[in-house]
Formats: structure tokens, sequence, C-alpha cells
């Protein structure tokens, strides 16, 4: 985990505290609606170690709020097993006071037993629920259990909250899990696709709460930097992290037979590897016997490379997968949380095959030999990957408890079904407000620093702006503060952050999110890992591309070349850079440096450039270019004409050089003739390699050098090509929205 932390931000004026009062009033409201102040009474049940990650948060979150809510806990499954651990220890431990302890399962671990341990907790969980008389019951996910829990619900006339509905994966959990929707009447999901896929399965828009998983508000604040004692005390005194694995594999209930097969390939893959693995039990679902028996009889207990263990405390699992140079398995943690961390996972088979997953995941579909499984772990192990947030930003805990205070007791239990046609953009928060899918933009330019919130529409919705550190250090730190300022903000903006894009001078390797080398501009910013440091502080994905390229990607989401096949971007302002698009993609070039248009050498004899060649577009066209010229002019008394004055502190730039040519100076409209010209001859020999349909001249100077560019092309193209269109962006912040792009496409288009 990244270990780039900043000093917690002071709340002030529109802050979360802020907030939380202004909505205290509406909820007093709603409880006085409810009868004298009454106090929700929720009931949360929990039947596993996994559903229990997800609604610790929760049971915190509500026992914090004693002033709303009245807590039962009731525990059941396979938590009072001590094959399985007696996992209802963590419980206790967290000082949660159990209410109920239910035994409700039948033991033989296939089908049958399922099915009876469902028909056992529908005996005991009746007279449960009539002595606690909740108002509503959490249920979490979609383990039979569950669906025990959520059908004496509903049919006892109790509210249902389900968490983590609308996902799919891939064998009987989906029908359960289903279910288990058309049973509950509020809905809390995690992702975007599992939004739609409630929707889609024609539940009340209003009742849906796209919050993330709970889950992740503890994955993302967890900073332990004793990390390696949790390693000792698991995997090994000699251990070191990145150099171990961890294992989860759990029965497909659908085709057991198999399952247990793979399982068998997958310990005969680590023992090969030779890494040291961390192996957890599987589930109590059927074939889960049978397992244990290969774990057994291949001696994974005994084997110096393994440590096999029934439960690992939730808090110390996290600090093992964090760490760990691989997670192999089919469980849902590796495809879920494990991504926060980029931690390299191995999905193997059919049981997590409907997941959303980060770029962390390889997947081993059919895993029937040992040598794929082992190729993948080669593939693999000790990578490390951008961290990935499709599950959750780390506050859905808020979002949640705010979603319940507003539950209307008043209101009529029966349900209400919205068949099609299906409403669009009906994704809300708890106050119907559209949470905005946005990135953060982050431009590094020669004098300032700006990072920005973007939405999804291109509106800027909030900026930040400082100078440009001169030292790499110095850099690094603030681009990281502002990063976290902006992020933090974002949540009181009802923003969603899907990634960060960073645009930057200089030459840019995207692939890896490196900048190779800089211009003269920015210091000490040659060979720099930009991604690695700001994944891990933000547990965001980050990309980072050339400030040219970005201001191309930037007109074909938002400006003139939305839609154009083919066209190209040049920017005019303290240099000249641009970006090309062909067949609607950016071109990097083999070595990246393609669109450096800029260095188009139009004269042999021209200006030094700071490339150190002569002759260059920017040598004649750039804001540093114009400056120089006019400095030369006012040493020679020539620049200033009737109308114009300069302080004697005052610096000389290009805007006094564009005043005096409006004013009538010969000379300096002579000098902008010249730029403009050069730059003309550049579009032609773009013209003429690329043969664009449209130009799109971006940046301060591009409306003073449009006229004479299309002059020069009328002049010197040829015939074919003189039909390009010449027009200037009508963007007010090409950088930061070419930034923004990088994260808005590639986070909404992927298909996994």
């Amino acid at each position: 985990m990244g270990s780039n932390v900043p000093p917690r931000r002071q709340q002030g004026v529109g802050g979360p505290h802020e907030l939380y009062f202004k909505n205290l009033s509406k909820q007093k409201q709603i409880m006085e609606k409810n009868g004298n102040n009454r106090k929700l009474r929720v009931c949360v049940a929990t039947c596993n170690r996994a559903d229990y990650s997800k609604l610790a948060p929760i049971m915190f979150g509500i026992k914090a709020e004693p002033q709303f809510f009245e807590l039962d806990v009731v525990v059941l499954g396979s938590h009072l097993i001590d094959d399985y651990g007696n996992t209802y220890r963590m419980i206790e431990q967290d000082d949660f006071d159990i209410h109920t302890r239910l035994h409700t399962i039948v033991r033989g671990e296939d089908e049958a037993a399922m099915v009876e341990s469902v028909g056992l907790a529908l005996v005991k969980l009746p007279d449960v629920l009539n002595r606690l008389k909740p108002d509503i019951v959490i249920v979490h996910g979609d383990r039979f259990d569950a669906l025990a829990l959520a059908t004496s619900a509903a049919l006892m006339n109790i509210r249902i909250l389900h968490i983590e509905g609308g996902e799919v994966s891939g064998t009987i959990d989906d029908s359960i899990r289903h279910a288990i929707t058309k049973l509950a009447h509020f809905h809390v999901c995690c992702t975007r696709s599992a939004e739609q896929h409630l929707i889609s399965m024609c539940e009340d828009h209003d009742r849906i709460l796209l919050a993330g998983c709970p889950s992740y508000d503890k994955l993302l604040s967890s900073k332990n930097k004793d990390y390696m004692s949790i390693i000792r005390m698991w995997i090994g005194e000699d251990v070191k992290p990145r150099d171990y694995i961890v294992a989860l594999q759990h029965p497909v209930t659908t085709d057991i037979k198999h399952s247990i097969k793979m399982f068998e390939l997958t310990l005969d893959a680590l023992i090969s590897f030779n890494k040291r693995t961390l192996v957890l039990f599987p589930n109590i679902d059927a074939g889960s016997k049978e397992m244990v028996r290969v774990m057994r009889k291949k001696g994974i207990e005994h084997h110096p490379n393994f440590r096999a263990v029934k439960h690992v405390p939730f808090e110390q699992f996290i600090q093992l997968v964090a760490h760990a140079g691989c997670v192999i398995g089919n469980s849902s943690c590796g495809v879920r949380e494990v991504g926060a961390f980029g931690t390299p996972v191995i999905n193997l088979g059919t049981r997590q095959i409907g997941r959303e997953t980060g770029e962390n995941v390889l997947h081993v579909r059919d895993a029937d030999t040992q040598n794929k499984i082992l190729q993948a772990l080669h593939l693999q192990f000790g990578k490390r990957y951008p961290c990935s947030k499709i599950y959750g930003d780390g506050n859905a805990v808020p979002r949640i408890l705010k979603f319940l205070k507003s539950i209307d007791l008043k209101e009529p239990l029966q349900k209400k079904f919205c068949f099609p046609p299906v409403k669009e953009n009906i994704s809300q928060d708890i106050d119907h407000i559209l949470e905005t899918q946005s990135a953060l933009a982050v431009d590094l330019g020669g004098t300032n620093l700006r990072v920005a919130i973007v939405s999804m529409k291109g509106e800027i919705v909030k900026k930040y702006t400082q100078l440009n550190p001169k030292t790499y250090e110095d850099r690094i730190e603030l681009i990281l503060k502002m990063c976290m300022e902006a992020a933090s903000e974002a949540v009181n903006l009802n923003c969603r952050i899907l990634g960060v894009g960073i645009s930057t001078g200089g030459r840019v390797n995207p692939r890896e999110g490196i900048v190779l080398h800089s211009t003269k501009l920015i210091q000490e910013w040659s060979s720099v890992d930009l991604r690695t440091p700001i994944s891990d502080a933000l547990h965001l994905p980050v990309w980072v591309d050339n400030d040219g390229n970005c201001a191309a990607l930037a007109e074909r989401k938002f400006g003139h070349g939305k839609g154009v096949e083919n066209f190209v971007t040049l920017i005019t302002g303290t240099g000249i850079g641009g970006g090309i698009i062909h067949q609607h993609e950016l071109i990097h070039g083999s070595s990246f440096c393609a669109a450096e248009l800029g260095h188009i050498v139009v004269s042999l004899e021209g200006p030094e450039c700071l490339c150190g060649s002569h002759g260059c577009i920017e040598a004649y066209a750039s804001g540093i270019a114009l400056q120089r010229e006019a400095k030369k002019l006012h040493d020679e008394d020539l620049l200033l004409v009737g109308g114009m004055s300069v302080k004697t502190e005052e610096t000389i730039s290009a805007v006094h050089l564009i005043q005096a040519a409006k004013l009538g100076n010969a000379k300096a409209d002579s000098i902008l003739r010249t730029a403009g010209t050069a730059l003309g001859l550049g579009v032609v020999n773009i013209l003429h390699t690329m043969n664009p349909s449209l130009v799109i001249l971006s940046g301060v100077l591009a409306g003073h050098y449009v006229n004479i560019v299309k002059d020069v092309i009328r002049r010197q193209a040829l015939f074919s090509a003189e039909t390009v269109d010449v027009v200037v962006s009508n963007l007010a912040d090409p950088a930061l929205l070419g930034a923004a792009s990088l994260v808005l496409d590639y986070s909404t288009r992927r298909i996994y």
C-alpha cells in the first residue's frame, strides 16, 4: 500500500460536518413521521466470515449513531461451526452484543445438506424475528443462509435492505442473489453495472443506492506499518513482502466434480511453483468436504511451503493480500477487494465469470491442466498493477446510513416494480441527486500545476492551481496533496472519481505511466514514474500522456473532433505541440514521440529552437519565440507605438508584440505573419503526410494564426488537401479536459 499519506485536511465551511447538520433536520422530520422520534430498529444477520467483512463497517456505523438506530445482531450459519473457525468470536472481539445465535447448518457439505440448512433456518428464524420486531433486516449477498433470512423477513412483513444485489458471478449464487433482490425492499449496490441490472430487473429506482462496497471503507483506510509482523505470523519468519501467495478456492455447486479436480490441479501447480503459500479452507458449500480431503491427501497442512488455516481476521487478511506476490483461486475477494491494492490475481474457473474486474486479474477459465495454472503463476507473480476502485471509493457507509435514515416507515410495505421502458440517468444518491461520474485531471505546465474535478460531460466542477515547483520531490508532494484534497472534496460535490489523468510536457510512455524525458520548461522531470506513487496514495487507476496528445483527446471527446475519423490538433502556447487522431485513435508512435509537431522543420537556416535544431515551427511561432522577437524590437526602441506603454519592471512578452501589431506597428505585424506562415507551412506538411479532414488550432495564439494558416494552405497545399477545415478550438481548457478524457473514455468503454 502507498506510503504517501498527506496530513488530514481540516474541515471548513462546506465540509462533511456541515452537510451532516444540514441533513439532520430532514432526517428528524422523517423520524417524527415514523412516530414519536422513535429510533430505527435494525437487525443485521451475518452467516459467515465473508459477509461479516462487508457488514461490519455498516454495523460500526450504526453503533456510532445511537440517537438514530438500535442495533440487533443475529449470528447463524458457518460462524458457529468449529471446522470453519468459530468466526462468531471475531464479532464479539469487535465489541458487538450478539442477540441470538442460531445453529442452522446441517452437516454433510452436499446439495441435500444445503437445502436442509435453508429449511432449518426457516424453522428457527420466525421466532427470533417475532421477538426482535425489527423495522428493517439487512441481508448481504448470495448465500443460501441469506435466502432463508430474506424469505422469513418478507413473509413476516419486515422491510429488507439487500447489500450487493445486481452483481453477476457465474454459479447458483446468481440465482440466489437475484431471488433475494426480488424479496428486498431496498437495495445497496457496489457498481454502476450492478445498479443497471437492478433497474433492468424492474426494481424501484428510488430504492436503489449506488454506494460502493462497505468493505472498501476499511480497505482504503487501512494503514498498518507493522504488516511484516502479520506476514511472519501467518506465512513464516523468513518471508518477504511480494514473495508469497494467498490461495482461496471454493467449490462450484453447479459442477462439484470439476471444481474438486481444479483444486487438485491448483495445489499441484502451487507445489511446483515452490513459493510460500497461505491456503484458506473453502467455505461450507456442497463439495467443501471433498476439497479438504484433497488438501490432506496432498499433505498441504504439513508441507514446509504451505500454511493451511480456517480463518484470518479481516484486518490481518487485508495486509496479507495487499503485500502478496499473487492471490489465486475463485473467491469473490480476489476479483473485488484485492484490486484495491493492485495485487496480481489469478481467477480460476467459472465461479466469478461475470464479475467486473480490474486489470490486475488474469482469468484462467478452463483451468483443466496443471501447466495452465503454472503458466498463469509465472505471468502474474510479483507484478504490481494500478489500484482499482471499481467496487468502491471508501465512502459507502456514510451513504448507507443516510439511506437508512431516509426510510419512511409510514410508506406502504408492498413493493412496487418499475416495468420497462427503463428511465435513463437514474443513478441517484439518497437525496435523489445524480452522483456524477468524474475524473481527477492534472495538468503539469511550465509555470503552473493544476488539478481539476471534471465530469463526464466535460464540466470542470472545481479547479485548483499552484505554481509548479522546481524540484522533483516538491512537485510529487504537491501533486499528491492537491489530488488528495480534490478527491476529498469530490465526495462533498457528489462526484464519483473513476481515476486520475495526467497531462505533462515531454515524451511519455503511456503504457507504463512514465515521463521518459521532459522539455526544458519542466526541470527534474525525466525517467519519472507518475503512475505508481499516485495510484498507491489514492487507490485509483492513473493514466499519463503528453499534453499535445491530451489536447487531441479533449477535442475528440468534447470539441470539434467529436465524431471525426482523422484530425490533427496543434497547440500554440509557450511552445508548439499537438496530437494526431487517425481512424478515431490517438497515434503515439513506436517510441512515443509521434505528433511532435512543433519540431517540424520549415527552414534550414531559421532561428535556433530549444530542441537544439534550427528552423522548427516552435522557433518561429511559439510564445517563447514571439517574446524573443518582442524583446529585440524593444531593445532597439522599435516595439512601442502610440497608445502603448511598458512599466520599468514589466517583462516584455508576446502580448506586447500582438498589441503593437494591432496598433499598426509594421515590424511587429511582419513578425506575426512570419510566425503564422511558418505554422502554416508545418500544417501543409502535416496535410501531405496524414491527410486529415480537420485541423484544430488550440491555445492562446490560435486566433491570431488561423487566417494566415488558411492562406498558406490555399497557396502551398496540393489541390487534394485544400479542402481541409481549419478551425480554432472552442474548448476553454483542453489540457485538463484531455487528461480527464484519458480516464473517462477508458473507464466507461472497458469490457472485461
